[in-house]
């Protein structure tokens, strides 16, 4: 099959780089032109000059974005954007965490142009990426795309339906609200026990062996134990990015979420705090250092 992948950052480099060792004929976009000429050079793979073109090239396209105003760029620019294009790909997929609303506006758009979209964001980091161990959350029944089976298979461990547009989205959202909670809770913990005597490699030990124990929190263990020793996995940006979403979901639902709300005021006073591009286990040294 021939795929498209927008967006080459740190999940959707490890993404598109299965999708060529599934075997599938890959074409790549980016953002920074030179990522996708070292992408294309570095794994077999083409790349495209504009997610228009990738479109047009690409039975199935996958993008990867950021946020809500990337997704605007990639599929609505008025010259390039992957909605532009009327030939080639008849399936859209979106797999980054983005809005609700936005979900909903791509599924509506792209049916409008004849193709169908599903939003199918994804659960782990990194490593799970790279070893196509990711669980993905499709925004549709299985039926709706049946041509994703494959390539979902390349990406991750597991799919699950949801049923209809938006509700991968949503789903990642909740997801996405517990492990920053986690993330809060555990850089909370990590502090008091250090505080009063006990050796962070000890504290984290115990932890990661409790009923408190989370994948996450094994995964994780090196950032929250040496910080500055490891790559940036997922930034205090991009996780007050996914609690603010959450939040805007749960007002517009009439949900009341004063655990997530207090968790966006941390994430917001360690971005002022100059936290934003570090791995948001930096919070334990917010908490730690910086709060009074």
């Amino acid at each position: 099959m021939k795929i498209g992948f927008a967006g080459l950052g740190r999940m959707g480099a490890r993404m598109a780089a299965n999708l060529v060792v599934a075997g599938h004929e890959t074409r790549v976009w980016n953002r920074t032109a030179s990522k996708a000429d070292v992408f294309a050079r570095d794994h077999g793979a083409k790349r495209a000059a504009s997610p228009r073109d990738l479109a047009e090239k690409c039975d199935v396209v996958i993008s990867m974005l950021a946020d809500d105003s990337a997704v605007e760029d990639v599929y609505f620019d008025p010259d390039s954007g992957l909605l532009l294009a009327t030939a080639g790909s008849t399936v859209l997929v979106e797999m980054g965490t983005v809005s609700v609303p936005t979900a909903n506006r791509l599924f509506k758009a792209a049916s409008g142009c004849g193709k169908r979209f599903v939003d199918a964001p994804v659960s782990g980091a990194t490593k799970a990426a790279e070893d196509a161990q990711l669980l993905i959350m499709a925004g549709s029944g299985a039926a709706y795309a049946p041509e994703l089976e494959s390539v979902f298979a390349a990406l991750g461990k597991r799919t699950i339906w949801l049923g209809g547009p938006g509700k991968g989205a949503a789903m990642k959202l909740g997801v996405n609200m517990l492990i920053h909670g986690l993330n809060q809770t555990l850089s909370e913990a990590l502090a008091l026990m250090t505080s009063a005597g006990i050796a962070s490699e000890t504290a984290y030990e115990v932890i990661e062996n409790s009923a408190a124990a989370a994948p996450v929190i094994h995964y994780r263990k090196g950032l929250y134990l040496d910080e500055a020793a490891h790559d940036v996995t997922f930034t205090v940006a991009l996780a007050r990015k996914d609690v603010g979403l959450a939040l805007d979901l749960a007002g517009s639902l009439g949900v009341t979420m004063p655990q997530a709300g207090l968790n966006h005021s941390i994430l917001t006073a360690a971005g002022e705090a100059g936290y934003d591009a570090r791995d948001m286990a930096s919070i334990y040294a917010f908490v730690k250092e910086e709060l009074p």
